[in-house]
């Protein structure tokens, strides 16, 4: 039996994988995908990608020679301060790390130019799903076009709208946010930040779970991400529509620090991003529905850990290959890949989960956490 045509909704790092490892194995794949262009937006900042998932998900797809013409080099060097600015842990990229980076774009392009021209439809936001029965299902798009396919695959993140057809689990607030920011020509502009972050990776962590945590992209860039835990109320008392006076309010909290850490907040280039954190629950799961499944934050969203984007790509790259391995027994596909994603979304999902849990000492239990995990 002929491989059904395979349906991805979502063009995210995770269904590009699946695309390109189908593609590969000669099995037909259309994405289908909100966004208008492939240029439409930023796509994000760093990605440290693992030797144990995201490196192995790339070998599968043949990419591993581009892969290695985008990593930033020097990338992989830690910095662990204290508020008022000490260095507590000084690590150097010294080129044996098991986890390179790379622009999350770079990587988004390498997979695009790999796949066939017209795998991906933009401008096609799914808006619905339904079940047609027999293995069928149904997707409404936006522009009040539907699709009927066989095989669905939602590689649609945090609020999928394929996820319905198999669980009724929503995201949840977590209790923590990130504020955005970017500063731009650093050493020349901001020297003095441009030091205390260093080459690569720093987190300035306090009690109550807050933090500072900023790395370099590619340039003169640093990319900063502002940890707060604070509810959601909280956040909507600021007006983000007043650049200053929303930093100014985030920096507050960071009161006493060292001014090149508030630096990061209170100097951006680009108005502060707020962006609430949601998860799935931990082991997040359904009973099989023929014809359709989830790879990604659709099926296990993560409170940020560093395995996001690896463990979507992981999905991607097995499951493309349960369907290469079993063509004509898309169920037994599906029912293999469902199997083995489950326990190691958990696992994956559980990586770090005392980096959210740190109080009094917080610098000195980063610091543990990261020596024992950085190899």
């Amino acid at each position: 039996m002929n491989p059904p045509h395979v349906t991805i909704i979502g063009a995210g790092l995770g269904g590009l994988t699946l695309a390109r490892v189908l593609h590969i194995h000669g099995i037909p794949a259309t994405i289908y995908e909100a966004e208008p262009a492939p240029t439409a937006r930023t796509q994000g900042g760093m990605l440290d990608i693992h030797d144990y998932n995201g490196q192995l998900a790339i070998e599968a797809a043949s990419l591993m020679d581009e892969f290695r013409g985008i990593i930033l080099q020097g990338r992989q060097a830690m910095r662990i301060l204290a508020p008022d600015g000490t260095v507590l842990l000084d690590k150097a990229d010294d080129g044996n790390g098991g986890r390179p980076e790379v622009q999350r774009g770079d990587l988004r392009q390498i997979l695009l130019d790999s796949l066939p021209v017209g795998a991906v439809q933009w401008g096609r936001k799914a808006v619905s799903t339904r079940s047609l029965g027999e293995e069928h299902h149904e997707v409404t798009f936006a522009d009040g076009g539907t699709i009927t396919t066989s095989l669905l695959v939602g590689a649609d993140g945090a609020w999928s709208r394929v996820r319905p057809l198999l669980s009724d689990a929503t995201p949840e607030y977590t209790g923590m946010s990130y504020v955005e920011t970017y500063l731009f020509d650093v050493d020349t502009r901001h020297p003095a930040t441009a030091q205390a972050v260093g080459s690569g990776s720093m987190a300035a962590p306090a009690t109550g779970g807050k933090g500072i945590q900023a790395h370099r992209e590619k340039g003169e860039t640093i990319h900063t991400y502002v940890v707060l835990r604070e509810p959601q109320e909280w956040f909507d008392a600021i007006d983000f529509a007043d650049s200053a006076a929303a930093a100014a309010r985030i920096a507050k909290e960071f009161d006493g620090w060292a001014p090149e850490l508030t630096a990061l907040i209170t100097d951006g280039d680009v108005p502060p991003l707020l962006r609430p954190i949601f998860a799935l629950p931990l082991g997040h799961k359904w009973e099989r529905v023929p014809g359709v499944t989830l790879l990604g934050d659709a099926a296990h969203l993560l409170t940020p850990n560093g395995e996001g984007a690896n463990s979507a790509m992981y999905d991607g790259a097995e499951l493309g290959k349960a369907i290469a391995a079993h063509p004509g027994d898309i169920e037994t596909a599906l029912t293999r890949y469902e199997e083995a994603m489950f326990p190691r979304s958990a696992e994956f999902g559980s990586i770090g989960a005392e980096l959210h849990n740190l109080d009094d000492d917080a610098a000195a239990g980063l610091i543990k956490l990261y020596t024992e995990n950085s190899n």
